[in-house]
């Protein structure tokens, strides 16, 4: 906001300070009818972005009549009535908030933030309610006026559109989620579960035995998608719930993934599918590890080396040049710095060295087509399967590809995406030869049945690709991350480019013992340098 030009709070009324050329000292704003032209004239229609003292007038107005309780007058002053008006108006008839007061912050051009104090009276019951939130000033398109642009955030930032604030009986009871061994999983000790434990307690707080509170919850549109307590005015009693996780491995991901912004890892048990473990370390609440949808880069070519054995094309002993460089359809392919061509290499060389041409060009291979990878991946791997795991989850997509998208599919970028439960459970199947879907909670508890892929891998393909991770950890790309670790292990690295980045997504999945892992780190670098030890990490605690 513009020198001079100051939004202040006198006498439960919001004023607008202007100490400007041509305007007077001091205006309350409920009395400002805006700059108009000549008298009996109709002013024009403005354009443009809107100035400093338009922004401290429309947040003004906006603030003061939601503020009041007037939530179709503080409508009126956004750019979308209809949906502002019907949120403001539960505001106070659906969470029962009242005695609002609304302190807006220093703008910074047409962002203005601001703190909100309120209570939550309900059935005899009182509490504060404070939080901070900011909104954004534009220019009506027709009207041209100064007007607060619209987003169901703008009344609380935990909102989403079509999101409500509600105050009563919870939607489900509290849940006491537990681990494998019974041992207590709370948000306080493993943060990265909050967002796991609110889905387990919509999905399952009826089935583990607790009775709901009276609280403050955010209910999403997608009834599904679970609610979001701010604020509990009565506590119920909690159920328990018990999950696959592991707490040790839990304490462990947790640990590892406060290193790495943006990172995520995930811990199954390769002989049964259980989740042991999953961690995210972001700025919102997104559970990324399970719901991400990202290109896995070179732990995709798991995949497409059991793609490769499985059609005849190669086995582990078998060639597979690498060049420096690969065309593709007219797509040049190239290696990171620093790998020395071998035109002499084998799968299993190429395999450990991550070689991207040697899989590129095993591609264009008689017997490989279109869709050789997408089948592989589904029927073998279980990937794109509707997985049914207790929580939502994304299962992957390797879609049939032509042109270049073919080649850059099998070495984990053109239209291949995954997230780390995906990865984990990609590295699991390759070590069991059956793919089992991950689950975070028993199947039993609501009877829901579990993905099924049509084929196991082949004995020989089992044994080839355990041989390859095998050799990537013990002496290729996955070295340096694996080296602290011992007995039967095996990893795979992956970097994937993504356009607008400084520097790729890390990626890393391995396996040790009776655990699988796998992890990414966005914009993280190679995959050995942070996604390596968050997975080597997890991998050493066990389960």
């Amino acid at each position: 906001m513009h020198r001079g030009v100051k939004v202040t709070l006198v006498g439960g009324v919001f004023a607008v300070v202007l100490g400007g050329a041509g305007y007077g000292a001091y205006n309350l704003v409920n009395g400002v009818t805006g700059v108009g032209g000549p008298s009996g004239s109709a002013p024009a229609v403005k354009t443009g972005p809107p100035t400093a003292g338009e922004v401290g007038e429309a947040a003004d107005k906006f603030l003061t009549a939601w503020a009041k309780g007037d939530a179709d007058q503080a409508a009126e002053y956004t750019n979308n009535a209809e949906e502002a008006s019907i949120l403001l108006a539960g505001y106070r008839s659906d969470a029962h908030l009242t005695k609002v007061r609304l302190t807006p912050g220093k703008a910074a051009g047409a962002r203005v933030p601001f703190s909100v104090e309120a209570t939550v009276s309900y059935k005899g019951k009182s509490k504060p309610f404070a939080y901070d939130s900011e909104l954004t000033v534009v220019r009506g398109v027709t009207s041209g006026r100064a007007l607060v642009d619209w987003e169901a955030s703008v009344v609380h930032p935990a909102l989403k559109k079509g999101d409500t604030l509600q105050t009563g009986e919870g939607a489900a009871p509290p849940i006491e989620a537990v681990d494998r061994a019974g041992r207590v999983l709370d948000k306080k000790h493993y943060p990265s579960l909050g967002p796991v434990i609110e889905q387990l307690r919509t999905r399952y707080g009826d089935k583990a035995g607790g009775t709901p509170g009276v609280e403050l919850y955010v209910q999403p549109e997608n009834e599904g998608d679970g609610t979001k307590t701010l604020l509990t005015l009565t506590k119920g009693k909690p159920g328990q719930l018990k999950t696959t996780l592991s707490a040790p491995a839990q304490k462990a991901a947790e640990t590892a993934v406060s290193k790495y912004a943006q990172s995520s890892v995930v811990a199954v048990r390769p002989s049964s599918g259980e989740v042991l473990a999953v961690a995210n370390h972001r700025n919102d609440e997104f559970n990324a590890a399970f719901e991400g949808k990202l290109a896995p880069g070179s732990t995709m070519k798991i995949v497409s080396a059991a793609m490769l054995i499985d059609k005849g094309v190669t086995k582990a002993s078998g060639p597979a040049p690498c060049p420096d460089r690969a065309v593709w359809q007219s797509v040049p392919v190239v290696n990171l710095p620093g790998l020395a061509p071998n035109e002499n290499a084998t799968l299993a060389d190429s395999f450990a060295r991550s070689c991207n041409t040697a899989f590129v060009k095993l591609i264009d291979e008689d017997g490989v087509t279109d869709e050789s990878l997408t089948e592989e991946a589904q029927n073998r791997f279980g990937i794109g399967l509707d997985w049914k795991a207790g929580i939502r989850t994304y299962d992957g997509s390797v879609p049939a590809s032509a042109g270049s998208d073919r080649a850059l599919n099998a070495i984990g970028q053109g239209q291949v995406q995954m997230n780390p439960l995906n990865m984990a459970s990609v590295t699991a199947t390759a070590m069991t030869g059956s793919f089992r879907q991950p689950v975070i909670v028993a199947p039993g508890l609501d009877d829901r049945e579990l993905a099924r892929a049509s084929e196991s891998l082949p004995a020989s393909t089992v044994q080839q690709l355990r041989q390859m991770m095998n050799r990537t950890a013990v002496s290729g790309t996955g070295a340096p991350a694996m080296s602290s670790l011992q007995g039967s292990i095996g990893a795979k690295t992956g970097s994937a480019e993504v356009d607008g980045q400084a520097k790729p997504n890390s990626w890393f999945t391995g396996y040790r013992g009776d655990v699988a892992a796998a992890a990414v780190a966005q914009e993280g670098g190679h995959g050995g340098d942070t996604a390596g030890p968050i997975v080597s990490a997890v991998l050493a605690a066990g389960n």
